[in-house]
């Protein structure tokens, strides 16, 4: 999963606009198999699609499943309509294409998680293809809901410390110098195609809440988990859970941070000390 974008790039070599928009196209339902775009808000499609795709078995499902991995991470909220108006085009009168600036927002906010696992954004996705004019194209969606906008969002980062069996004052001091800390398990499930391959198991209990909100906050670990991908792979094994206290901060831009990730385990007392001592403890 390390590398789960590297089909599609390669599927996605040839320029986009080698489409030919004057071709005979023809409308088909958009297959149930086909998740990455059942819930756009239309259900059929136009063959070939913007990709040059013309097979539904052999080319548009499965290349659409290589974007999944990426949608899970909520890198942005019109990701999904953005790929799947290439992928699987709405069957209207005419033929429309994303905004040069759907693209561009998009790119803008999904290109760092592709970057996070070793890829460049595509260039058959260069926002340079699509046209500019608003009324004729998919246009960004305006911001509702402004308060979203300021909740703390998972970022690719270096790869926290992972220290096992810390003394007591270590853990104490981590609580101190970091703006939050929780204890989660990291679970790495062996489950059919298509599903999360991290997540977040149960509840998460707090330490230190600082920045942090409740409803929100075992959402924002999993997606860290999907976006710092790498950094999963090293801190869970497959089919295994693993409980760990977790520190970090929240940066300037608004960003999650991990800093230093403790594992809990049954022979180790220092951390469930350390954590029933913070409520007291003075730094």
């Amino acid at each position: 999963m390390a590398v789960f974008f590297t089909a599609a790039l390669l599927a996605m070599t040839c320029p986009l606009m080698a489409f030919d928009l004057g071709q005979s196209t023809r409308c088909v339902p958009i297959p149930n198999q086909m998740k990455v775009c059942q819930d756009v808000g239309y259900s059929e499609m136009r063959l070939p699609n913007f990709l040059g795709h013309s097979s539904l078995e052999s080319e548009v499902v499965p290349r659409s499943e290589d974007w999944r991995p990426l949608l899970q991470t909520g890198c942005h909220p019109q990701a999904q309509a953005f790929l799947c108006s290439l992928i699987a085009p709405v069957c209207l009168d005419t033929f429309i294409l994303p905004c040069r600036s759907l693209c561009v927002a998009v790119r803008d906010s999904c290109a760092p998680v592709l970057a996070c696992q070793g890829h460049a954004w595509p260039e058959a996705l260069d926002c340079d293809r699509f046209p500019a004019q608003e009324d004729m194209c998919l246009s960004p969606q305006p911001k509702f809901n402004h308060f979203v906008k300021d909740l703390p969002k998972p970022a690719c980062q270096n790869c926290p410390s992972v220290e096992d069996s810390p003394a007591m004052k270590t853990v104490l001091d981590a609580l101190c110098q970091h703006d939050f800390a929780v204890i989660a398990k990291l679970s790495r499930r062996r489950l059919p195609m298509g599903e999360p391959e991290f997540e977040i198991e149960g509840r998460v209990e707090f330490i230190r809440q600082g920045p942090l909100l409740p409803y929100d906050t075992q959402h924002l670990l999993q997606q860290w988990l999907l976006i710092n991908v790498r950094c999963a792979h090293a801190l869970v094994r497959p089919g295994r859970a693993q409980l760990y206290l977790l520190t970090g901060a929240v940066q300037h831009d608004g960003s999650l941070a991990l800093t230093r990730l403790f594992p809990r385990h049954k022979k180790d007392v220092n951390i469930a000390v350390a954590t029933r001592k913070w409520k007291h403890h003075r730094c």
